[in-house]
């Protein structure tokens, strides 16, 4: 049985994430830990808000607001405990008090796959996606992550995107390993420019691990700039796709998709990201 962790801000607790944890760990049969990041410095009100407070008893007063503070990430914690349970899916919770970047970075050690919203921001703020939250949590994490859309919707196809680098491989095999009871349609996405062939880089070799790992999946060769044939490919897709790309090391560029390539899918496009890389 894998082990499948879900992070959340009890403070803006993220539904979908939420679904798309309990979908996956039904349909992988894995053991769901709810990871609830309780950041001491994480608070609903600013120093500027209590600085002002007027009244007769400012402890008293600031009492109340980390008292509503904590019911609210309780409430959280039980939506996830009465969802999990009305699921039939097996599951876990760890209150993680400290600095919540390096707690998530820590659990992520021990599990098989990270889901997460997209535009978390574990603070007071709302950010456009990719959030700084997420990106520095994507340049350390230990396994990979599904990050989700605010809206949650049951997956019918899964986009592969290959460029031939061992970083789009490694994503495909993590990918097989995380997921390989899901059954829905796979196609492997390349893009080429004008002047290349329509054959898949390392055609061959990719083929033959492919038909080992999704031996139904198709393949696709778009022609033309990397960012905007993948954008344009997947606002005309007909089924609700979960993409998978690779991550890259710092000051390595791909020969294809490059580093900016989750960002731009974020900025653009409101569908699940599987990304993985290999930290060696």
């Amino acid at each position: 049985m894998k082990k499948f962790i879900a992070a959340f801000d009890g403070l803006k607790f993220s539904e979908s994430t939420q679904e798309y944890a309990i979908y996956a760990a039904k349909n992988c049969n894995a053991h769901l830990v709810g990871v609830f990041l309780e950041d001491f410095t994480r608070h609903r009100y600013s120093i500027a808000e209590v600085s002002t407070y007027n009244g007769a008893d400012f402890d008293e007063h600031l009492k109340d607001l980390n008292h509503q503070e904590q019911e609210e990430r309780d409430r959280a914690v039980s939506l996830f405990e009465e969802a999990c349970t009305r699921n039939g899916v097996t599951f876990t919770i760890h209150r993680d008090k400290n600095i919540a970047l390096q707690e998530l970075l820590h659990e992520s050690i021990y599990s098989d796959l990270l889901i997460i919203d997209a535009s978390e921001t574990l603070s007071r703020y709302s950010e456009k996606a990719p959030t700084r939250f997420i990106r520095e949590l994507l340049d350390d994490v230990q396994c990979p992550v599904l990050l989700v859309p605010p809206k949650f919707k049951p997956l019918q196809a899964v986009t592969l995107l290959y460029d031939g680098e061992p970083s789009s491989v490694f994503a495909v095999k993590m990918f097989s390993y995380v997921f390989d009871t899901l059954s829905v349609e796979q196609e492997v996405i390349s893009v080429k420019s004008q002047e290349e062939s329509l054959h898949l880089p390392d055609n061959r070799l990719m083929k033959e691990f492919m038909k080992r790992h999704f031996p139904n999946a198709e393949y696709i060769v778009l022609k033309g700039l990397v960012e905007d044939e993948i954008i344009r490919y997947l606002q005309h897709h007909k089924k609700e796709s979960l993409v998978v790309l690779g991550a890259y090391r710092r000051g390595r560029i791909s020969r294809i998709f490059r580093p900016s390539m989750a960002d731009t899918l974020l900025r653009h496009l409101k569908v699940p990201l599987f990304i993985a890389h290999n930290k060696s």
